[in-house]
């Protein structure tokens, strides 16, 4: 059996932005009061109304499926010895992994979310492929097929002194 490399650090991100947060729970409410007084109560919902079928639909969408699937999003990032692993699930099932020997440069620095990559999620901007949640710090990775990668992340002294430690042994 093949044995797991030293995981020298993880980290965990989840959407925490509060402003994010009240604008799930405003459409999930909204959903749930909707379908309530009109497939339980027989009131039309609004001046033009669903037919309930469509209302079944967006109950189970907006109102079931879509706070499942935003409070489920998180970044994972490990770094181990045999490389960096970083998983953003839902999107990513398995962890993908960047060797070290694919890596030529790494740095911690600043960066701005919005003009830089266009906001948070998984992200293509001019500064290649980006994966962040929030926040403005962030690894950045120079590999060795002229790729740059970037990912988010709130502990960024951390995942450094991780990538040096892996890199240094």
């Amino acid at each position: 059996m093949e044995e797991k490399p030293e995981s020298l650090f993880e980290e965990i991100q989840r959407v925490r932005q509060a402003w994010i947060f009240a604008v799930v729970i405003i459409i999930t409410v909204l959903i749930w009061y909707g379908a309530v007084q009109q497939l339980i109560f027989r009131i039309p919902f609004g001046n033009n109304p669903p037919p309930d079928p469509i209302m079944v639909v967006l109950w189970i969408v907006f109102g079931i499926l879509f706070p499942i699937f935003f409070f489920s999003v998180k970044l994972i990032t490990q770094v181990r010895s045999d490389g960096v692993y970083y998983r953003f699930f839902p999107f990513h099932l398995s962890y993908h992994k960047i060797s070290l020997d694919e890596i030529s440069k790494y740095e911690k620095t600043t960066y701005k979310a919005i003009k830089e990559y266009g906001g948070w999620g998984i992200r293509r901007g001019k500064k290649g492929k980006a994966y962040n949640i929030s926040g403005n710090q962030r690894i950045m990775f120079k590999l060795k097929k002229g790729r740059t990668l970037m990912i988010g992340s709130q502990k960024p002294d951390d995942f450094k002194r991780a990538l040096d430690s892996a890199f240094n042994s």
